[in-house]
């Protein structure tokens, strides 16, 4: 089996959806997430075609080149979607024609699936809903939620009203314990952090943590909302790194 490659840009993924547990609404925000990741070469969505909740995928997978997986309720309120998406994942994985897959659901059924390809070396990401269990979102390098992927996600007023939602899962009253911890597990020498990799650090501590989650299209700006404890510094060019520090609050 080929090594798998940690570059993005050489990165090929298999986007796997589990169609019982998916919207087909954000389909191309799900696709173009993955995207950041790596060349998203294999697109395979699994669901039983007869059953009439999965009508509304139909017309839109086409447009999207995702290949559907047709797979029979052989019992009454028995999902067999799960074992159909692990053993193909298996196969894809040991044919090494990928270097890493995203799992889109909200299902903690997959959380095996996911430690398991990370075991191999493997990227794994997730994207599924707020109300995803930590076990699976744990389970990932990354995990995205489908909440932040709707076009109002990264607005103050699009955090708010999804806090204010009773079925999804309360959000962190506050990031900035996070955000300390990562920028100093990423200090340099100097105490200076770049964001590439307080962001990476981030994803180690918590794969389901997302700026947007707070209201902030960018990491960079949900720090800079914390101004009283942190210091910034940008180079001059447009587009160059972006380093971070606590600043020094003590007194006298």
């Amino acid at each position: 089996m080929p090594e798998p490659s940690s570059s993005v840009e050489s990165r090929r993924i298999a986007m796997l959806i589990d169609g019982d547990n998916a919207q087909p609404v954000l389909i191309g925000e799900m696709i173009a997430e993955a995207g950041k990741h790596g060349l998203v070469t294999i697109r395979r969505i699994y669901g039983d075609w007869t059953e009439a909740n999965m009508k509304s995928w139909k017309d839109i997978l086409n447009d999207h080149a995702v290949q559907p997986i047709q797979q029979f309720r052989y019992t009454i309120k028995k999902n067999a979607t799960d074992s159909a998406l692990i053993i193909d994942a298996m196969d894809i994985l040991y044919e090494g024609v990928v270097s890493g897959f995203c799992l889109v659901t909200s299902d903690s059924d997959y959380t095996r699936l996911a430690t398991r390809i990370r075991e191999k070396g493997f990227f794994v990401m997730g994207i599924g809903k707020r109300s995803t269990p930590r076990a699976f979102v744990n389970g990932c390098e990354v995990f995205v939620y489908t909440e932040n992927l709707r076009p109002e996600a990264g607005t103050p007023q699009a955090a708010q009203r999804s806090e204010q939602k009773g079925d999804v899962e309360p959000l962190p009253s506050d990031p900035l314990p996070l955000l300390r911890s990562a920028v100093d597990m990423s200090a340099q020498e100097d105490g200076w952090a770049s964001l590439g990799e307080v962001g990476s650090r981030l994803h180690q501590l918590d794969p389901g943590f997302d700026a947007r989650t707070y209201g902030y299209k960018q990491l960079s700006q949900l720090i800079r909302s914390y101004s009283g404890e942190f210091e910034i510094r940008a180079k001059r060019s447009q587009g160059g790194p972006i380093y971070i520090r606590p600043r020094d609050t003590r007194t006298g």
